[in-house]
């Protein structure tokens, strides 16, 4: 918005947190109901008081709260300059969402909002080739945390290339720990917080190789709600192989079958 100025004189000090100038105040709404047009001079509501832009009272906005439907907790800042013997300049006049104001969520880019199950048949996603998760598997083997494997493998992938280009590295593993384990398959699960046993001692339990096998394994029950999937070694379930009912769960015994003699006609003589 252009500066509006007006000829309007104060009629007390300039403008301070504390003290309100009704010349201001004035020239601010007279700005507002300019900016918002004459069919909107609705919009403009009473006026909220001030807030001190500057430590010596010439610059302050002035707020008046917002009556334009959709906008409820919003509120109109119409910042004012007032020099001593000049004429009040307005310099800008914003709509401004208040505490109470519905406001878009903050921004967060498409990268950061995919999540697992988003992706469909034919779709792409490219990982950076500065992702801090990879690193060369040439550099650190093909666990960056198992020394051996780091030393047998670096030689011959660097000289044939053979192998992968990347690997997941420390903090790559770290971040696929920390998230396993506070997902669906870690110990905080409701499912695991009633099962009978945990994973580590389930028969259906597949292992993993590398540094993540201490913590983590593949459930393959093909009953269990986790078949297919990353557990870690405290996860639990009702499916676990060693589970065993109690007496009085177990279902009833079927009574032995009674064979019949009994002909048609030994029936009609009763």
């Amino acid at each position: 918005m252009s500066p509006v100025t007006t000829t309007t004189a104060p009629t007390t000090a300039a403008a301070s947190g504390g003290t309100v100038d009704p010349a201001l105040v004035d020239a601010a709404r007279a700005a507002l109901t300019e900016e918002v047009g004459p069919g909107n001079a609705g919009d403009v509501g009473r006026h909220l008081g001030q807030v001190a832009e500057s430590e010596d009272g010439t610059v302050s906005s002035q707020l008046f709260a917002c009556e334009r439907a959709g906008y409820v907790g919003w509120h109109w800042s119409v910042t004012v300059v007032h020099l001593a013997d000049g004429p009040v300049t307005v310099d800008e006049v914003v709509l401004i969402p208040g505490d109470a104001a519905i406001v878009a969520p903050p921004w967060v880019p498409y990268r950061d909002r995919i999540r697992p199950g988003d992706l469909s048949p034919g779709d792409l996603l490219p990982v950076s080739d500065e992702d801090p998760r990879l690193v060369p598997t040439y550099a650190f083997g093909d666990d960056p945390l198992d020394p051996d494997a780091k030393a047998q493998i670096r030689q011959v992938a660097k000289d044939l290339g053979l192998g992968r280009v990347r690997t997941l590295g420390p903090v790559g593993h770290d971040l696929a720990a920390q998230r396993w384990y506070a997902g669906p398959g870690g110990p905080g699960a409701p499912i695991a917080q009633s099962a009978p046993d945990h994973c580590h001692s389930c028969g259906f339990l597949v292992r993993l190789a590398g540094s993540l096998a201490e913590s983590f394994g593949v459930c393959g029950n093909g009953d269990a709600n986790d078949d297919g999937r990353v557990v870690s070694m405290d996860h639990g379930c009702g499916a676990h192989s060693e589970v065993r009912l109690a007496k009085k769960h177990e279902p009833q015994p079927v009574p032995e079958p009674v064979w019949d003699t009994l002909t048609p006609d030994e029936i009609e003589l009763f």
